[in-house]
């Protein structure tokens, strides 16, 4: 999680956004500069009217030249954050995923959101508001001593050192000064983020137990302690401010007599007074964030610490074995959660094309196994292997508020309009779209709520048929629905996956007769094995199959 590694992936751009920012203060420099001239002449009787028009003109110039540089800097700039907090967070994603998906998760829900929402969010200011602000004004510094040095020497170093104490000394005792504050404003601001994300989704419980008024009063006196020290830190940015105001007030008075020194000499023009002491204010205006700018970075080390901790929290885990003849193969294959075992000595495999459904109770094993095929974890003992990447259908795909074609575009977002609308005739939904008034771009709502559990169902199947994968795991998908529409669309799944192989979940026996396989776990151990009509030979199986069918006939 290096930061420099993003830098470095978009130098360009950033460089660019840093040149507009210099160019930026160049126009508003120039801009004070030349009104300050303009001024000064106009109260004069200029010797020509073209030294009243060309400043006019100028002024325009500048004044409209800084407006677009400004404007394109800020777009730029955005431009390259958002690019680069994008990368962090597909980045971020790759690594948490497996670890929530794992029995050995150390994340809460609150710990995700708030290193994907607070954290990122935060690192993303250190390009906005730390390092664009602090390359720029360092350079103008720079720049602005050397220009004035044509002049005068002396003076010049005066002013460096008046200077100094807004670009070097003040963003230093202010580090000093905060930054054990702001770490423990971070620190407490994740931790209130995560107690009321993590109390709100576990809202039940609190109501059940009676216990609202405790996490009310726990909440609000850990949110006191953070408005505490952020009024600790208000005070000392209003003190800080203050002198730097005083700074520059002692740059101007300074600046204004030397010019009007070098002006009684004949060095120097008079209208030129105004001038040299307007263009101090744009040069200042750069400078003053400096101290702002510096003083955030141990609330950025604090996240960017939490975000490279991420990748020493791994699991340890040992990749599944892809290849051989078989799409699916388990050999005496064991997991254990310390000391629970979940999974003892199972052996199967299926072939290219086969359909395999899994049975059993809640608590049988079927979501690690379900993890062990998809590679998320690693079996304690024996080997497991997959020739093939694995598209998955839970039980609630995620549908996005956006519109139908974009939905199922999720599955393959280089898929044409064209192919989009094959994959959903091909799930039967084609008609039925194109029947709305906005047809493909008709807005799914949260959720998908716009449409019916079935048809939620079709869409995420009409994804996973873009993704063109050869094995297709099905997670209980028709769970919630009712007999008919659950029949319906078991049917149509296994109608257009004819040809790939199939991992299908399910806790009855709806359309079972139609599974090359069948595997009925019980307590991590495989009970019964066969198809469909050798296990109705057995009496376990055949009285199951007894009591589901009227169920799985409607």
């Amino acid at each position: 999680m290096s930061i420099g590694s993003y830098i470095k992936e978009q130098k360009r751009l950033l460089l660019l956004v840093i040149a507009l920012g210099l160019l930026t203060a160049f126009f508003a420099a120039a801009l004070m500069f030349t009104s300050g001239f303009l001024i000064s002449k106009a109260a004069t009787r200029p010797e020509n009217l073209l030294l009243i028009y060309v400043p006019i003109v100028a002024v325009r110039a500048f004044g409209i030249g800084r407006a677009v540089s400004r404007y394109a800097e800020r777009l730029l700039g955005h431009h390259a954050v958002l690019k680069i907090v994008s990368r962090m967070r597909t980045t971020v994603y790759e690594i948490i995923e497996p670890q929530v998906l794992s029995p050995f998760a150390r994340f809460q829900t609150g710990d995700v959101l708030g290193l994907l929402a607070e954290d990122i969010e935060k690192l993303q200011d250190i390009y906005l508001k730390t390092i664009f602000p602090s390359l720029v004004g360092l350079t103008l510094y720079l720049l602005s001593v050397l220009l004035l040095g044509l002049f005068s020497w002396p003076f010049a170093l005066l002013m460096a050192v008046y200077a100094a104490v807004l670009v070097f000394l003040f963003p230093f005792v202010s580090l000093l000064a905060t930054k054990a504050r702001v770490r423990q404003m971070k620190t407490e601001r994740h931790a209130l983020y995560e107690k009321l994300t993590d109390a709100v989704i576990g809202i039940g419980d609190w109501q059940f137990s009676g216990r609202q008024a405790d996490f009310i009063r726990d909440y609000e006196a850990q949110e006191q302690k953070l408005l505490t020290m952020e009024l600790r830190q208000q005070r000392f940015l209003r003190w800080r401010a203050t002198l730097a105001q005083a700074v520059v007030l002692l740059m101007v008075i300074s600046m204004l007599g030397w010019a009007s020194g070098q002006a009684a000499s004949g060095a120097l023009a008079p209208v030129m007074i105004a001038a040299f002491v307007l263009v101090l204010f744009p040069l200042t205006e750069a400078f003053l964030p400096l101290s702002d700018a510096v003083s955030e970075i141990p609330a950025y080390d604090s996240s960017r610490a939490r975000l490279a901790g991420l990748e020493t929290q791994l699991p340890d885990t040992v990749p599944v074995s892809r290849g051989g003849s078989d799409a699916i193969s388990f050999s005496d294959v064991s997991f254990r959660y310390g000391t629970s075992s979940v999974l003892e000595k199972l052996t199967f495999s299926l072939q290219p094309g086969e359909t395999l459904a899994l049975l059993g109770p809640s608590g049988a094993g079927k979501s690690t196994l379900l993890k062990l095929v998809q590679g998320v974890i690693a079996p304690s003992s024996g080997t497991v292997a997959v020739n093939g990447e694995v598209a998955v259908l839970n039980q609630q795909p995620h549908l996005f508020d956006t519109s139908v074609l974009n939905n199922i575009r999720l599955g393959n977002p280089a898929a044409t309009d064209e192919e989009v609308q094959w994959a959903a005739k091909q799930v039967k939904l084609h008609d039925y779209i194109s029947s709305l008034p906005n047809g493909y771009d008709t807005p799914m709502q949260e959720t998908g709520m716009r449409f019916s559990g079935g048809e939620r169902q079709r869409i995420a199947l009409a994804r996973v048929l873009l993704q063109e994968k050869p094995i297709v795991i099905l997670d209980e998908p028709t769970i919630g629905l009712d007999p008919l529409t659950e029949r319906e669309l078991l049917t149509t799944m296994f109608d257009v996956l004819r040809g790939k192989t199939v991992l299908w979940v399910t806790h009855h026996l709806t359309l079972a007769d139609t599974a090359d396989q069948i595997i009925f776990l019980e307590k991590g151990r495989m009970v019964l094995r066969g198809t469909h009509e050798e296990l109705l030979q057995r009496e376990r199986y055949a009285r199951l199959y007894r009591l589901d069918r009227p169920f799985s006939d409607g």
